[in-house]
Parts: structure tokens; C-alpha cells; sequence
């Protein structure tokens, strides 16, 4: 309840009247960007596999807030066919779709020797093919909506390579050629289609299974505001992502993390820079 009442650089009524369809809505960054948005007036349809984390995910949210309008809808975004079945039950309940949400996603460390041709297939068939099936389910609805948004949830893991995610790393660039491709085509349409690429995150799921505590403290060296991201941030984001606010925007993808992406190893260290600073300030002008 508290949560609710927290103040935000939005107004509480931002995304009033609009319904959402979120897939891997359950849990992790996707259940903190649908908090954000029922907390700014938006009503929630939660796809994932478990429906018991659905289920618990929308009580969570009314129990914060008895205002909130959530429901669950257990689907596979592998299978076209509960795609379909998911948006159907979603407008059965709702009458709409304003925002669909697609952040359903499979990741873990393989080397690319190691990796499996299965294990290879299914993560692109739930990051890429998951999020173009879902996309193509709710197309009839979106289209019929007012300022209709597709916002695709990615990573910066291709930005320019990761080692041992090559997998989710070739989903993920897929899924940004993706957003794309269909704001080109879906924007006569009125349908906006924009991207939200995490960095690290903490507190969530991706970071608990991927990286040691090793690997989190050498994460924050490397970014450039010296911290990891939060939920609560992206979540602030996503809301501005799909409102009124940014209508003029279509096709690019954010990046929201703290700059790590810009990072390359110095050619030199603090240390041996204020070296050579020294050496230069001893030098006599002309002499170097």
C-alpha cells in the first residue's frame, strides 16, 4: 500500500484506462515494470507457464493496492496458439489492448561448444519467435486501440559480444531488428513499437542465476555510474516508454545501464597516468 502512495516523476493517472498484456509478467524486472504501470492507473493481463506464480504475482499487486486490476493468463508464447489464447481471454476480460509487454525470455552460461542445438533453439524460440508470435496475436486489437505501444524487452548481451551467452545474445539482437522492422510497418497503424535493454540489475532473477559475487563486484567497476540498476528505475521508465509522453517515438531501443556498454579496459591505469602527468610537469617545455 505504501508502495503505491510512493511519489514518482509521473502522475499516478498516467496510463489511466489502459490494459496491458505482459508475458513473463510473474516475476523478476517484467513483475517491476507491471507494478509500475497498474501503480499508474494501467490494468494488468500476466502471461507466463506457472500459473500459480501468476496468481500470486496479482495478489501481490492488489494487496498493495485493492485499486489494481490484474488477471492471470497462463500461456507458452512458443506455441502460436496459446499466444492467441492468451490475448483472447485477455480482451474476453478487458474489451482491449493498449500495451503489449513482450518480456517472456530463457537464459544461462554455455559455452558456445557445449551448447546444445536444443538449447540453442529454445531460448530463440522463446526470446525471438516468443515475442513475434505474441506481437502478431495482438496485432488485431492493437491496432484498433489509441496510441497502441509494443514494447519489447532486450538486452545489451550483442552490444558487442558476451562469452558464454551466445544463445540469448543472438535472441536478443533478433528482437531489437524486431522492433525495428515492425515500427516501420505497424507505424501507419498508430502501433509504436520501442525496446528497453536492462544492464545489470539487482535484486533480480537473471542476476541471482547468472552471476557470482565475484562477477557483481567487477560489474560495478565497469559501469560507468558505479552501481548496479533497480527494478524501480526501469519500471519508471517502461511507464514513460508506453504513455502519451514519448508518442513520438518508435524503433530504438533504450539502454538503461549506468553506461556499461561504453566500457573498454584503459590503455592505462590511474596510477599510470598520474605518472606520466608527473613526468610531464618535471619535463621542460619544449623538451618532450
Amino acid at each position: 500500500r505504501e508502495r503505491h502512495m510512493d511519489r514518482g516523476p509521473f502522475s499516478k493517472e498516467l496510463l489511466s484506462g489502459k490494459v496491458a498484456l505482459i508475458s513473463g509478467g510473474g516475476s523478476g524486472i517484467n513483475f517491476g515494470i507491471a507494478r509500475k504501470l497498474a501503480d499508474h492507473g494501467c490494468s494488468l493481463a500476466l502471461m507466463g507457464r506457472r500459473e500459480h506464480v501468476l496468481i500470486d504475482a496479482c495478489a501481490q499487486l492488489k494487496q498493495e493496492n485493492p485499486l489494481i486490476d490484474a488477471i492471470a493468463v497462463s500461456g507458452d508464447v512458443r506455441s502460436y496458439e496459446s499466444c492467441t489464447s492468451v490475448v483472447d481471454r485477455t480482451i474476453e476480460h478487458y474489451g482491449k489492448l493498449d500495451i503489449l509487454v513482450n518480456g517472456a525470455a530463457g537464459n544461462f552460461l554455455c559455452a558456445a561448444e557445449d551448447l546444445s542445438p536444443n538449447g540453442f533453439r529454445t531460448v530463440i524460440e522463446i526470446d525471438l519467435i516468443g515475442s513475434f508470435q505474441m506481437s502478431k496475436a495482438s496485432f488485431p486489437y492493437l491496432k484498433q486501440a489509441d496510441n497502441a505501444v509494443i514494447l519489447n524487452i532486450t538486452a545489451t548481451l550483442g552490444n558487442p559480444a558476451t562469452k558464454y551467452q551466445i544463445h540469448s545474445a543472438t535472441a536478443k539482437v533478433g528482437v531489437d531488428s524486431l522492433t525495428r522492422s515492425l515500427a516501420l510497418e505497424w507505424g501507419r497503424y498508430g502501433i509504436r513499437v520501442v525496446g528497453l535493454a536492462p544492464g545489470a540489475t539487482e535484486d533480480s532473477e537473471g542476476l541471482r542465476r547468472l552471476a557470482s559475487e565475484e562477477s557483481l563486484k567487477r560489474a560495478k567497476t565497469v559501469v560507468p555510474l558505479g552501481r548496479l540498476g533497480n527494478k524501480e528505475e526501469l519500471g519508471y521508465l517502461a511507464c514513460f516508454l508506453v504513455s502519451p509522453v514519448a508518442g513520438y517515438i518508435t524503433g530504438d531501443t533504450i539502454v538503461c545501464d549506468g553506461g556499461a556498454v561504453l566500457y573498454r579496459p584503459p590503455q592505462v591505469t590511474e596510477e599510470q597516468l598520474n605518472a606520466i602527468n608527473a613526468m610531464l610537469k618535471k619535463t621542460p617545455q619544449g623538451k618532450l
